[in-house]
C-alpha cells in the first residue's frame, strides 16, 4: 500500500506484543494440563491459573489499547486527507479544464477514502504481527523439535506466496469495482442535471434501463471481489489446518511413544509437547489475520492509485486563494493592455479595454474567440499569459485577485444552487437582509412571481440544478442575488442562451435595471438583441498564433 497514510507505530507494536504474550500464557496452560496428568498440588495449579489469568487480562488490555488507538488515528488521518483534498479542490480555478468530474470526486471524498481505514486498522497491524510472531514461534519450535519446526517452515511460506498471487488479481478487481462506482456516480449526477430534458424527450425509461444495466455491472464487479476474498480465505484455512493437524499428529504419537524422532537430545516432555501444539494455531493466526485483511489492502491500493491519478492531473490554482479578503478599494475602473492567453490549441489576443465605472459592455464574437476567457481574466479566475490588467488603479495579480473578486458578481450560463433554502442562496456569505429588501430585489429582477408559486416560498430548497424553476426563472433569481450582493461589477456569461425571446427579454430587463443602479455590466453574448442594448460592443476575433 502507498505510504500516503500509515498506522500508529506504537499501536502496531502493542498489537504485536499482545500476540507474543500468548507464548508464556500457553506455557502455563500446557504445564497446567500436564500437571493435572501428573497429579500436581492444588497450590501449584492455583498459582499457574492465576498467572494464566493475569497474562490473559494483560493481553486483552493491550489489544484494547492498540485497537482503540489504531481506529482513532486512522479516522483522524483519513479526515485530514479528506480535508486536504477539499482544500486543494476548493483552491482550483473554476475554469481549470483538468478539474475532475464532480460525481467521481464526490465518490472519492465520501465513500472511497473510508476504504483506507480498514487497511490502517487491520492490514498494517496484521503485517506487523506477521513480521514478529511467526518467526518467534518458529524459532522456539525449532529449539525444542526440528520436526515441528520443519512442519511450520514448510506450511507457513505457502500462505504469503499464495496471497501474493491472489493479491494481484484482487487489486485489479477492486480497481474495476471502484471505477464502476465512480462511473455510476458521474452518470447519476449527469442524468439528474438533464432530467427535465429527458422527461420532455420521453427518455426516462431508457435512462432507468441504463441504470439497471450499470447497477448489474457494479454487482458483478463486487461479486468478483468477494469471490477472490473467499477463495484466498479457503486456501489459507486449508494450509493452516494441514499444518496444525501435522503438528498434532506428531506430538500425539511422540507422547504416546509410537515414534521416536524429530527432537534434538531428549524427547519432548508433556508440557513441551502440549505447548508446541498450542503454539501451532498461534503461528498461523497472524497469517490468517493478514489474509482476512488482504482485500482491505487491495482496495486501499486501488484508492491510492486514484489519488495518485488525481494529483497527476495538475492544478490551475485560483489566483489569490479563496474568499474572506476585504474588497479592493477605489473606483472600479478596468483597463487591459496587450493581454493574451494560451488556449487549448491556439493563442488568443485581446483588444485593449478601457471600461469606466457604471459602463455596460458586450463582448461578442464567434465561439472560440475568447469571450469566456476574457471574462475569466477580468474575474481574476486566471491571470493572462501576457500583458496586464488594471482594476481600481492597481495591477491585477495574485496579491490583489481575491480582493478584486470581493467586488464582483457573477451570472453564469449554467445555474447552480447550494443545498439550502432559496433565501439562503440569495443571501450568500452570511449576508443579512430584511424581508422588504429581499422582496425589492426580487421585484427588480422580475422574479417575485417565481417565489410566489414555489411550495414554501423563500424556504423552498431547489436542489443543485434548481428543480422546479425554468432556466430563465433561475437566472432571474440569480439577478436578485446580485442585487442583494452589493457587487459593483457584474460579469455575465451568455445570460440569455437557450431562452425564448420573451424570457430572454425579461432577463435583459433585469440586468439593465441592475446596471441602472450604477454597477458596471460586462456580458459575453451571442445575442444581438442584448448586445444592441449595451453602451459598448467589443468584437473579439481570437487571433491564432
Amino acid at each position: 500500500m502507498s505510504d500516503r497514510l500509515n498506522a500508529n507505530p506504537v499501536a502496531q507494536a502493542t498489537w504485536a506484543i499482545s500476540a507474543l504474550l500468548w507464548i508464556p500464557q500457553a506455557w502455563f496452560a500446557a504445564s497446567l494440563i500436564a500437571g493435572l496428568l501428573e497429579q500436581t498440588s492444588t497450590h501449584e495449579i492455583t498459582a499457574k491459573l492465576a498467572v494464566f489469568a493475569i497474562l490473559g487480562g494483560l493481553r486483552l488490555g493491550l489489544e484494547y489499547f492498540a485497537q482503540t488507538h489504531l481506529t482513532r488515528d486512522a479516522r483522524h488521518s483519513v479526515a485530514g486527507l479528506r480535508q486536504h483534498l477539499l482544500n486543494r479542490e476548493a483552491g482550483r480555478s473554476p475554469i481549470d479544464t483538468t478539474r475532475p468530474d464532480s460525481g467521481a470526486l464526490g465518490a472519492l471524498l465520501t465513500e472511497k477514502l473510508d476504504i483506507l481505514i480498514p487497511a490502517l486498522t487491520r492490514y498494517q497491524p496484521a503485517m506487523m504481527r506477521v513480521r514478529v510472531v511467526p518467526p518467534v514461534i518458529l524459532g522456539l519450535a525449532l529449539w525444542h523439535s526440528w520436526a515441528v519446526g520443519l512442519v511450520l517452515l514448510v506450511a507457513g511460506p505457502l500462505i504469503p506466496v499464495f496471497q501474493a498471487l491472489v493479491g494481484m488479481a484482487a487489486k485489479q478487481a477492486s480497481a474495476r469495482q471502484l471505477d464502476e462506482v465512480s462511473s455510476l456516480n458521474s452518470l447519476l449526477l449527469d442524468r439528474l442535471r438533464a432530467l427535465p430534458d429527458l422527461r420532455l424527450l420521453g427518455a426516462v425509461s431508457r435512462m432507468t434501463d441504463e441504470f439497471h444495466q450499470r447497477a448489474d455491472a457494479l454487482r458483478e464487479q463486487t461479486m468478483s471481489v468477494l469471490r477472490l476474498a473467499f477463495l484466498s480465505s479457503t486456501v489459507l484455512e486449508l494450509f493452516s489446518a494441514i499444518g496444525v493437524a501435522m503438528v498434532a499428529v506428531y506430538v500425539g504419537f511422540l507422547l504416546l511413544g509410537q515414534i521416536d524422532f524429530g527432537y534434538w537430545a531428549t524427547p519432548l516432555t508433556p508440557t513441551e509437547g502440549i505447548w508446541l501444539l498450542m503454539l501451532a494455531p498461534a503461528f498461523f493466526e497472524p497469517l490468517r489475520e493478514l489474509a482476512a485483511a488482504w482485500h482491505d489492502k487491495a482496495a486501499a491500493e486501488a484508492v491510492n492509485d486514484e489519488l495518485d491519478a488525481l494529483e497527476a492531473r495538475g492544478l490551475l490554482p485560483l489566483p489569490g486563494g479563496g474568499a474572506g479578503t476585504p474588497a479592493l478599494q477605489g473606483a472600479a475602473h478596468i483597463r487591459t493592455r496587450s493581454c493574451g492567453m494560451k488556449a487549448a490549441d491556439h493563442w488568443i489576443e485581446f483588444p485593449d479595454l478601457d471600461i469606466p465605472p457604471g459602463a455596460r459592455v458586450a463582448l461578442t464574437g464567434a465561439s472560440g474567440s475568447g469571450k469566456s476567457s476574457l471574462l475569466a481574466s477580468l474575474a481574476a479566475l486566471r491571470m493572462p499569459d501576457q500583458g496586464r490588467i488594471e482594476v481600481a488603479g492597481k495591477i491585477l495579480d495574485p496579491d490583489t485577485a481575491a480582493a478584486w473578486r470581493a467586488r464582483l458578481g457573477w451570472l453564469p450560463q449554467d445555474v447552480h444552487f447550494l443545498n439550502r433554502s432559496l433565501l439562503g442562496n440569495l443571501l450568500l456569505n452570511g449576508r443579512e437582509a430584511d424581508v422588504a429588501t429581499v422582496q425589492t430585489a426580487l421585484s427588480k429582477a422580475q422574479a417575485e412571481h417565481v417565489v410566489d408559486r414555489l411550495p414554501r416560498g423563500l424556504n423552498t430548497r431547489l436542489g443543485e440544478t434548481g428543480v422546479g424553476v425554468s432556466g430563465g426563472e433561475a437566472r432571474r433569481l440569480l439577478i436578485a442575488r446580485l442585487w442583494l450582493s452589493q457587487a459593483d461589477v457584474i460579469l455575465a456569461d451568455e445570460p440569455t442562451a437557450d431562452l425564448d425571446r420573451t424570457t430572454a427579454d425579461a432577463v435583459i430587463d433585469g440586468l439593465l435595471e441592475l446596471s441602472a443602479s450604477g454597477r458596471t455590466l460586462i456580458i459575453a453574448t451571442h445575442d444581438n438583441v442584448l448586445a444592441d442594448r449595451m453602451d459598448q460592443v467589443i468584437s473579439l476575433t481570437g487571433k491564432a498564433g
